[in-house]
């Protein structure tokens, strides 16, 4: 894949669809603090919101305040995974390359994860502008709208683009699987026999086809023969043990030096977002930490790319690889239905984003839609499950 230019990003990384503009939504908010250590040994203090009432951002009845009973002055201890870090750097190096490996999946704090027919409340995520900002650092829009250095935005989302594709591309497959992308890891799983891969040999068992290859991926599922579906589902398994091995050491999958250079860069990243992720991680953990409920992201991210942005981002440790689904095919309204069909009608669902599609989703489902336009409503919004609002 050729390297993107300051005016361009990848299609495979780019949510689809229109962007909600960025507004400050400080009204009705009081600071306080609170401190977050990071993988890289800082300390960092971020602004928490008190919520007056209910945040103008959300739309739907509010789920019943009692369902849970937890402190809500309980001290926030971030997940494993690094939540922030970040560097800026102007160039970085072109980005492909090949091989392949994975990832993983698992809960932070529930180390006995409960039936999915036993979860009470799921919160289904968007990925891009509402965890994580990316796109709109490459787009531009961030820096105008928020009174960032432009290109100090450019320059980081350029990187942050490097070191997805080269994640994905040395370690994930991507070179094998951008054109037999899957909604879900386990989608293909069928077709896996169940071999041992510990001395299987990717690059020679002959998978990669030649040129037009991709037409036997039209769609999830579609099979190109029984031998070529069972390599394709010995990549996903791949990347499915990797990202479970490496979901709270991501710098160890990267390897020196390019631990240092991603802990530069999540570091950078998080000064010129002011703590974003870091607000988001806070609302992630605070959902994870309560029995019976759980996190589940819909993106329409590329699946593989998503599952890098995931660990790059310090997010594994909030979402299962069983919880990612990506929406690149089928768009979120399928994803949605996947997601209540795996969790029962009984489920109360509510969704967190800040797009047209998965607001219009979550109303035609009668979900309640939590809008995410800036960082004040990542911080109203961990008041609020503090309040037990949520």
């Amino acid at each position: 894949m050729a390297a993107y230019g300051q005016t361009q990003y990848s299609p495979a990384l780019q949510p689809a669809g229109p962007y909600t503009p960025y507004t400050h939504h400080t009204q009705g908010y009081s600071m306080t603090s609170y401190n977050i250590k990071t993988e890289d040994g800082l300390s960092h203090s971020p602004g928490q919101s008190s919520l007056l009432g209910y945040s103008s951002n959300f739309s739907g009845t509010p789920p019943a305040q009692t369902l849970y009973s937890y402190s809500t002055h309980a001290e926030y201890h971030a997940p494993t995974s690094p939540p922030t870090p970040g560097k800026e750097q102007e160039g970085a190096p072109a980005r492909r390359s090949s091989d392949g490996k994975l990832r993983g999946r698992k809960r932070a704090n529930d180390p006995v994860p409960p039936l999915d027919s036993d979860i009470e409340r799921v919160f289904i995520w968007d990925l891009d502008e509402t965890i994580i900002i990316f796109h709109s650092l490459l787009t531009g829009t961030f820096s105008t709208r928020f009174g960032k250095d432009s290109g100090k935005a450019v320059s980081l989302g350029l990187w942050m683009e490097e070191m997805i594709f080269n994640l994905a591309d040395s370690r994930l497959f991507f070179n094998d699987l951008e054109e037999c992308d899957q909604v879900h890891i386990d989608d293909v799983a069928s077709d896996d026999n169940g071999q041992d891969l510990s001395t299987y040999n990717f690059g020679t068992d002959g998978f990669q086809s030649p040129a037009g290859g991709g037409t036997l991926c039209l769609g999830s599922g579609v099979h190109g023969g029984v031998d070529w579906m069972r390599k394709l589902a010995f990549r996903y398994r791949r990347v499915k043990e990797i990202y479970n091995t490496y979901k709270n050491n991501v710098g160890g999958l990267l390897g020196s030096p390019k631990r240092e250079e991603w802990l530069q860069l999540r570091r950078e990243m998080e000064v010129l977002t002011d703590l974003w992720l870091t607000q988001a991680l806070k609302a992630l953990a605070l959902i994870n930490s309560r029995p019976n409920c759980v996190n589940v992201m819909v993106t329409t991210t590329q699946l593989i790319p998503a599952l890098s942005k995931v660990l790059l981002y310090g997010l594994a440790g909030a979402f299962p690889i069983e919880n990612i689904y990506s929406a690149t095919k089928t768009g979120k309204e399928s994803c949605f239905e996947r997601v209540t069909q795996r969790f029962g009608r009984r489920a109360v669902y509510v969704v967190v984003g800040d797009g047209v599609e998965e607001e219009t989703v979550a109303k035609k489902k009668n979900m309640p839609f939590w809008r995410v336009t800036c960082r004040a409503d990542l911080e109203a919004l961990s008041h609020a499950l503090e309040l037990d609002y949520l």
